[in-house]
């Protein structure tokens, strides 16, 4: 899907004033309220804007401790360990990778005692072979699409 000029400015927009109206949005682009209401459904219905809910801190929510977790996994069980991860709350997510490990997990605990604990969790379930954690000391760069999404907009543009 190719995303445009305009497009990377609605997303802009989106990010920097996720509470602002359709209406406002297209009055401050300068386009129709429908041009926008338009674009706003292509990139929905395209995958590009996946949510539009509120992004919630594990940390305020008692959950401090952030940790990534390693996990090997079983040949031909990689479904199914899969499966059985999105039913441990703590994991926020998960991912299938190459190199070291199967799936690479982010987990949140509320103290090293509870990520202890949830760690056990993991290693207990079937077709786990070992797990290898990581504790994050402090976050650096936090989660952001912005300077991607205005890197393609300038590419958009040449």
């Amino acid at each position: 899907m190719a995303v445009d000029e305009l497009d990377t400015r609605i997303l802009r927009l989106l990010m920097e004033q996720p509470r602002t109206s359709v209406r406002e949005y297209a009055r401050i682009l300068g386009v129709a309220r429908g041009t926008l209401q338009a674009r706003l459904d292509r990139l929905e219905r395209d995958g590009v804007i996946t949510g539009t809910g509120p992004v919630l801190s594990p940390a305020a929510l008692g959950h401090p401790v952030l940790a990534f977790v390693h996990i090997e996994v079983t040949q031909g069980h990689l479904d199914d360990v899969g499966d059985a991860l999105a039913a441990v709350p703590e994991i926020v997510e998960a991912f299938s990778i190459t190199g070291g490990g199967d799936l690479l997990t982010r987990v949140v605990a509320r103290d090293n005692a509870h990520l202890e604990d949830v760690i056990q969790k993991l290693i207990s379930l079937p077709g786990v072979v070992r797990t290898r954690t990581e504790v994050a000391l402090r976050e650096r760069v936090q989660h952001r699409l912005l300077p991607l999404v205005e890197s393609i907009g300038r590419a958009a543009r040449t």
